[in-house]
């Protein structure tokens, strides 16, 4: 393809995203497609010789929209949010055409210090302070395994220096809220803990972490001549977006020796609002912490941002430096392929900046402060709703909900029968799209409100599609 076919292209998909993103209400949110559906209308071998693009816009309106969920639908209230600001859509396309490769300062200069740069804005957009260093990440999970590894070579000194975990004469164990995302064990195990090392704390009447529940743990495991190691606490839960007691969490860190790492990956946003930043009150106690601005904020996923007090642990646990890689400016400057996983690094940080100077933080913080008041909006017809009930605090734009009639009171197991048809009436209505998750063996109803295109009047309707698909189940 040459430069002339590139810009006719193009400008033909530049307008059908366009357009999609101006008709995406009239589509129904969740894909009706079924398995294979979208298999079956590709070729089962490879093209030989190529064809060209012409016709590609026609078959993405044909084979791939069909497929799709829309994360940006106004009537998305499933999982989590997941914006891909127009404005984040271009930067990709930047980034794209660009190609650079970001793995070290001299690969390409401008993608090291646009990412510094921004994730300084961010650092201070959420009242980090300046002893926080900041790295994209490609996900919280990413971040996370990071964290556990970092954690488990401060406790060992380095043993992967040596001979290794295997070497150690006792077991290191990791903690966690029971109500943690599944990302958390996930890289308990990947680290080399062990499930066996790995403690999931009991949780309070909010589904909170209990930091006396914690330090008993703790305790109990040393005395056992086990390792306490790290200490996973969240700020807003995947399922209810319970808030963790992270300054309790710091405190008893800071006596055992721990490494806490702090998982804020939907509520870090909500932090670019003052007066949201009770819910971490601690966070700056953290050894490291996570969040998504892929959620809540806008930029297109995947953009996750990871900050570390002591960077210079976080670089020599990561660091290789393989000979083909130095440079002259390695003194000088940030090789960030040294502050992950990946040695390759795409040029995520042209989203945010795109992002940010679109809409600049007080753009950001109405945005969030929006949704925070529709979910608050939301809990109250909860609370006041006959057959009703409000599972969880509503500290953020998650709302856990279920429909209890009197008829199937004391009845869990046709409680979750028909609450699970609610959802799957409201699902197949196209209007608007759910999940539930189980809490603590209650099935609940999840409204998680945010968005880009989501207002009052969208939350409104999803309440109504609720309460309509209660009174035809019964």
């Amino acid at each position: 393809m040459d430069p002339a076919e590139f810009r006719r292209l193009g400008h033909e998909l530049v307008e059908w995203i366009a357009a999609y993103r101006e008709r995406l209400e009239e589509l129904p949110v969740m894909s009706r497609v079924e398995p294979g559906e979208v298999a079956a209308q590709l070729p089962a071998e490879p093209p030989q010789q190529g064809e060209g693009l012409g016709d590609i816009v026609a078959d993405l309106e044909r084979v791939v929209l069909p497929g799709i969920t829309h994360w940006n639908h106004p009537g998305w209230f499933a999982y989590f949010p997941s914006n891909s600001d127009l404005a984040s859509v271009l930067a990709d396309l930047v980034s794209s055409g660009l190609g650079p490769q970001g793995m070290s300062w001299q690969t390409s200069p401008a993608a090291t210090e646009v990412e510094d740069v921004v994730m300084d804005w961010l650092r201070q957009m959420i009242g980090l302070p300046e002893s926080f260093t900041g790295v994209i990440h490609d996900s919280a999970s990413t971040a996370t395994f990071t964290a556990l590894l970092c954690a488990r070579e401060r406790t060992t000194g380095f043993a992967q220096n040596r001979r290794g975990l295997q070497a150690e004469e006792s077991p290191l164990v990791v903690y966690a809220s029971d109500q943690a995302h599944s990302s958390i064990p996930k890289a308990a195990l990947l680290a080399g803990f062990g499930a066996e090392h790995l403690r999931l704390i009991a949780t309070d009447e909010e589904h909170a972490l209990r930091a006396d529940v914690l330090e008993k743990a703790v305790a109990e495991d040393r005395a056992a001549g086990r390792r306490p190691c790290a200490v996973v606490a969240a700020t807003g839960t995947t399922a209810t977006t319970a808030l963790d007691p992270v300054a309790r969490v710091a405190d008893v860190a800071e006596r055992h020796g721990l490494w806490l790492h702090v998982d804020a990956a939907l509520a870090g946003t909500a932090m670019i609002c003052p007066e949201y930043r009770w819910m971490w009150e601690g966070v700056e106690r953290a050894d490291s912490l996570v969040f998504n601005p892929h959620k809540w904020m806008g930029p297109g996923f995947d953009l996750s941002a990871y900050y570390v007090r002591d960077a210079e642990h976080l670089v020599r646990v990561m660091s290789t430096d393989p000979s083909y890689l130095r440079t002259a400016q390695d003194g000088l400057v940030r090789n960030l392929r040294d502050w992950g996983i990946p040695l390759g690094r795409r040029f995520r940080a042209l989203k945010l900046w795109f992002v940010l100077r679109e809409h600049g933080v007080e753009g950001l913080q109405a945005r969030i402060r929006r949704d925070v008041a529709n979910a608050q909006w939301l809990k109250e017809q909860v609370d006041t709703a006959d057959g009703w009930e409000r599972l969880a605090p509503v500290p953020l734009q998650t709302v856990c909900l279920r429909h209890a009639p009197a008829a199937l009171a004391g009845d869990e197991t046709a409680l979750d029968t028909h609450n699970l048809a609610i959802v799957d009436a409201v699902n197949r209505s196209g209007q608007s799209y759910l999940t539930s998750a189980v809490v603590k063996g209650v099935r609940t109803i999840r409204v998680s409100i945010g968005a880009e295109t989501t207002e009052r009047r969208h939350v409104e309707a999803v309440w109504q599609a609720l309460r309509e698909a209660a009174t035809a189940q019964r």
